[in-house]
């Protein structure tokens, strides 16, 4: 093996996992991946939670002793959920601490039901920060339209947040607006600003999932030349917007008052076209104060052969912005590709929250005590 995880935090990538399970927890897994491969941080998502305990392992007996008191469903889930999130977040408390709370970060999200629904949104983010109870803990919030106010007003509380769900330019441009809005809210209450930190999860994969398949509709040597540049090329722009945002007048203000970054992270990083290399959306987005959060077999792959080029992404923006307009020059709406991406993003995620609560209480029902 290779240490191209060591020379990917060495340039400046945060190296989190895309996952976590009560078994990565207890089998000391996660502690040895943080030990062995330079994790420094987690994040889940309602696919992930339901992965695993649908899988079962290490949950029986929180279960049975929830079925015993009787909690609903939507209790049971939280109590399971924020007890490994707050497990976790005790693991990555030294990472933490050694990086004055930049990493060492586990993310748990707001329920996605309630994804364009400001107020309710706002309720449950102080919710669930109050619930885990760790300063290492990041809330996440979806960037839809009803999301942008909830993360102002959270950040403005001193809440940490993990924006998520983010697909288009413009709309990572507002985030980042929500993120200053916020800092300057906290800074009018008084709040220590070197304490809020914040990160916005940008997806990859799934663009070029979305365009290729356009692409191919299409079917023209011209139009097929196109393919797996799109979402490489929408990161590096998102990157681009960071670095002129976090360098503006501004910024420079909150700057002065020790605010944090708002750091782009590279989300949806497994490759899902066996035709690209399986470690594409990793090698091409290198960038300092960026992270990247990969499934396991991503982070294997990088560590068993990635070839890691140094900063891939300042320097390409040109080529960036032409490989987009040729997309429009093919007929592909960017407009239309990223509002179908945050729709079926919402609605993934609200699927996968419904069948962990159908799943769950299939539990609590079979492990409840018979009436006497």
């Amino acid at each position: 093996m290779t240490d191209a995880l060591k020379r990917l935090a060495d340039e400046g990538v945060a190296i989190w996992l895309d996952d976590l399970s009560r078994k990565r927890i207890t089998s000391g897994n996660l502690a040895e991946l943080i030990d062995q491969q330079h994790v420094v941080g987690v994040t889940t998502n309602p696919s992930i939670f339901q992965k695993a305990i649908s899988g079962g392992d290490g949950y029986e007996q929180q279960v049975a002793d929830l079925a015993v008191r009787r909690v609903t469903v939507e209790e049971a889930v939280r109590m399971i959920t924020t007890a490994d999130v707050r497990d976790a977040a005790d693991i990555l408390r030294p990472v933490y601490d050694a990086t004055g709370g930049q990493d060492g970060r586990v993310s748990i999200e707001v329920d996605p039901r309630l994804a364009h629904n400001t107020a309710a949104t706002i309720a449950e983010a102080k919710q669930l920060a109050w619930l885990v109870d760790r300063p290492n803990t990041f809330i996440k919030i979806p960037a839809t339209e009803a999301g942008l106010p909830a993360i102002t007003e959270v950040i403005g509380l001193g809440i940490s947040v993990n924006v998520t769900l983010i697909f288009s330019l413009e709309r990572y441009r507002a985030v980042m607006d929500a993120f200053l809005a916020g800092l300057e809210k906290a800074k009018a209450a008084g709040l220590d600003l070197q304490k809020i930190h914040s990160v916005a999860s940008f997806f990859v994969s799934r663009v070029d999932t979305e365009i290729d398949k356009r692409i191919d509709k299409i079917g023209t040597d011209e139009a097929k030349a196109l393919r797996g540049k799109a979402a490489v090329a929408n990161a590096r722009l998102a990157y681009q917007a960071y670095e002129e945002v976090f360098s503006s007048d501004r910024w420079a203000v909150l700057d002065r008052a020790n605010a944090n970054k708002q750091r782009p992270l590279w989300a949806s990083t497994g490759v899902k076209d066996p035709a690209y290399k399986d470690t594409k959306y990793v090698v091409d987005l290198v960038a300092p104060g960026t992270v990247n959060t990969m499934p396991e077999a991503t982070l294997e792959a990088v560590a068993d052969h990635g070839e890691i080029r140094g900063d891939t992404v300042r320097g390409t923006y040109e080529q960036a912005k032409a490989d987009l307009d040729a997309l429009a020059g093919i007929g592909i709406s960017y407009d239309d590709v990223v509002k179908v991406l945050e729709d079926e993003g919402v609605e993934k995620f609200e699927s996968s929250w419904n069948d962990l609560l159908k799943s769950t209480e299939a539990e609590l029902k079979r492990l409840a005590p018979s009436e006497a």
